[in-house]
């Protein structure tokens, strides 16, 4: 009963915190808080609407016991790809990931996984392996990574963010990508002045 009272409550609570922001996807703040945007799959921010996303870490997927984070890539545009091995559109995704990470390394870009949902690293490793993926991903089967991108849809494999030069999150595919998708975004953010 206890549980489903406090079930309750955080719910109403995220209710209302979505319901209070109106027509923008994003919470007023410093911190970036996903909002559903209407059923909008490709979300952009500009500059006044960006809010920070937070410091994203985990294990390495390919190195156990090494952390990655993305405070690991300051001043760089990131582009932070949600996947599992186990998710059909990702096998498809993997290799258009890999033609950006070469397409967008000039624009001082980094590509960084996010491993969600997998429970065998090894199988996880062995997907990265057999596509021949060069950037590196965290590896995060029980999702307490992801948890820290407050209101953003667990259940949306694959999903790609696209942080700035500061890390504001500034767009959200809620989607299988094409690096002719991503492409132009990461070479607008890396015009934008430092």
């Amino acid at each position: 009963m206890k549980r489903r009272l406090g079930a309750l409550v955080l719910s109403a609570a995220l209710l209302v915190a979505g319901c209070s922001t109106g027509k923008d996807a994003v919470v007023q703040g410093s911190s970036f808080t996903f909002v559903s945007p209407g059923g909008k799959l490709d979300i952009t921010y500009d500059l006044p609407q960006r809010q920070t996303a937070p410091v994203l870490a985990g294990d390495d997927l390919m190195n156990e016991g090494k952390q990655l984070s993305l405070a690991d890539f300051p001043g760089k545009i990131i582009v932070l790809n949600l996947w599992g091995q186990w998710c059909g559109p990702c096998r498809a995704e993997a290799p258009e990931l890999e033609k950006l990470a070469e397409q967008a390394r000039p624009f001082g870009t980094q590509l960084v996984g996010l491993d969600v949902r997998d429970p065998s690293r090894q199988a996880a490793q062995d997907f990265v392996r057999d596509r021949k993926l060069t950037y590196p991903s965290i590896y995060d089967p029980p999702g307490r990574t992801l948890l820290q991108l407050s209101g953003y849809p667990r259940n949306i494999i694959p999903s790609t963010l696209v942080l700035d030069k500061h890390h504001r999150v500034a767009a959200v595919f809620l989607r299988q990508v094409l690096a002719s998708d991503l492409l132009p975004v990461v070479q607008s953010l890396a015009a934008e002045p430092s």
